[in-house]
């Protein structure tokens, strides 16, 4: 065929995953894939429409790659993913340079719909059901080689009163357990060392097809696959963390010490005006438990402040919580009043400035959080897996507790011999900054 396609996808990973796949059909149907835009004749913007500032960046790219149509050799811009779904004839009609918009539930169809697009059709809308079933899907990993994003479930139950997702992505829909070690097992072969799992919400997986939650026998199925050394598990809510799967991740000598719970608040008020099912007292026991149970377990969190309502009182509750409990990578995020969701529509709403104070300080406090807790690693040895080399000329890295692309990472100072990525190597750390560490190789075994 000898057309060049080039993607940008943009937000989460579980979106990545998608554009991945839309690639490996591409790259079968004969398109070559480029990374440089000026080089492509089709141009995929794969979207986010999660927030505002989301969406802005999603319009900002498709009206930058269309200037590519007349500049350079690109034939068409067609949107892709959540913005696209949601927005998709008001897309189509206020930009015109898009050539297609193509839904959640549309974009295994990707070939078709550009083959149509070529041949002269303008204005394509393509948005099919969102609630498709999953099953394995071959992909072009687009992650550095050794690690991977594993899509266990699709769409969310959870219904929260801020969020979009459930209308864009659907009602949750696990896969089988058969099909996603299949995909784990071929990226094994292909040198992934690191299998991150996602979904809107990992800890519910199985319960639409199996009738129980089976996360804790899902990693069971997925340590047994040779070559795999982590298992990162991303997006499990506070309220079905379970003893089992607590403990499965203590006594397991692959997965991650690594817990990413996002609690968005504490105030048991707030949390029930978002339709959270955690209350404070449960998070707290929680937390106690995890580090009771693994005391060098990271975790991570997400916090919105400003959402409406959010009295000085509520936001104080918070902040003494983050302040006593120092959990240790927090995102803090302003409350964004998403149109067709329930908390938009509340009373109550805070201003712009008062949001942005509240993160601010939190900000600020969390900083001086992380800075305390990467000096107590000062002199440690700490198994690294190393993910590229700077312009310097110094390898980086991550430990178990930072997920990429969203933690910190440990900058390798000694020379050493070559090492390649996804070598896991001990480092003692010398020297912590605020969100990065210094250190320096060990010759030893990893442990």
């Amino acid at each position: 065929m000898g057309l060049n396609v080039g993607m940008i996808s943009l937000g989460c990973d579980k979106n990545r995953v998608d554009a991945e796949i839309m690639l490996s059909k591409l790259s079968k149907k004969g398109y070559r894939i480029v990374n440089n835009e000026r080089d492509a004749d089709i141009i995929i913007v794969n979207t986010c429409g999660f927030i505002e500032s989301a969406k802005m960046e999603s319009i900002e790219t498709i009206l930058e790659m269309s200037q590519h149509k007349g500049t350079g050799r690109c034939k068409c811009v067609i949107a892709t993913g959540c913005m696209a779904e949601r927005y998709k004839e008001e897309l189509i009609k206020e930009i015109p340079e898009i050539d297609a918009v193509v839904g959640t539930g549309s974009y295994r169809e990707i070939c078709d719909i550009i083959d149509n697009v070529l041949s002269g059709k303008k204005g394509i809308v393509k948005a099919d059901d969102i609630n498709f079933d999953l099953d394995f899907e071959e992909r072009i990993i687009s992650t550095p080689q050794h690690y991977a994003y594993v899509k266990i479930a699709e769409g969310c139950n959870n219904n929260c009163s801020y969020c979009i997702i459930p209308k864009l992505r659907g009602s949750f829909r696990s896969r089988k357990i058969e099909s996603i070690v299949q995909e784990v097992k071929i990226l094994a072969e292909k040198g992934v060392k690191e299998i991150i799992l996602v979904a809107q919400d990992t800890t519910m997986y199985g319960v639409d097809i199996y009738r129980k939650k089976m996360l804790s026998e899902l990693v069971k199925r997925v340590e047994e696959v040779e070559g795999i050394e982590w298992i990162r598990i991303m997006y499990t809510y506070p309220e079905e963390i379970t003893d089992e799967l607590i403990e499965i991740i203590k006594m397991s000598k692959k997965v991650c010490h690594y817990f990413d719970i996002p609690l968005q608040h504490v105030s048991d008020k707030i949390l029930k005006k978002m339709k959270r099912k955690s209350r404070k007292e449960k998070i707290i026991n929680l937390i106690e438990k995890i580090r009771r149970e693994i005391p060098d377990a990271v975790i991570r969190t997400s916090i919105i402040v400003g959402f409406p309502g959010e009295t000085e009182e509520d936001f104080n509750e918070l902040k003494n919580f983050l302040q006593e409990y120092k959990l240790d990578r927090v995102g803090i995020f302003t409350y964004s009043a998403e149109e067709d969701t329930e908390a938009a529509e509340m009373e109550d709403q805070i201003s712009e400035e008062i949001k942005q104070k509240r993160r601010e300080v939190l900000m600020k406090l969390q900083s001086t959080i992380s800075l305390n807790k990467n000096r107590d690693l000062t002199n440690n040895v700490l198994n690294v897996i190393i993910d590229g080399m700077n312009n310097e000329g110094q390898y980086y890295g991550r430990t178990y507790g930072d997920a990429p692309e969203i933690d910190q990472e440990v900058y390798i100072n000694n020379n050493i011999n070559e090492l390649k990525k996804g070598d896991i190597v001990r480092v003692k750390i010398t020297k912590a900054y605020t969100y990065d560490l210094i250190g320096e190789i060990q010759n030893e075994p990893c442990k």
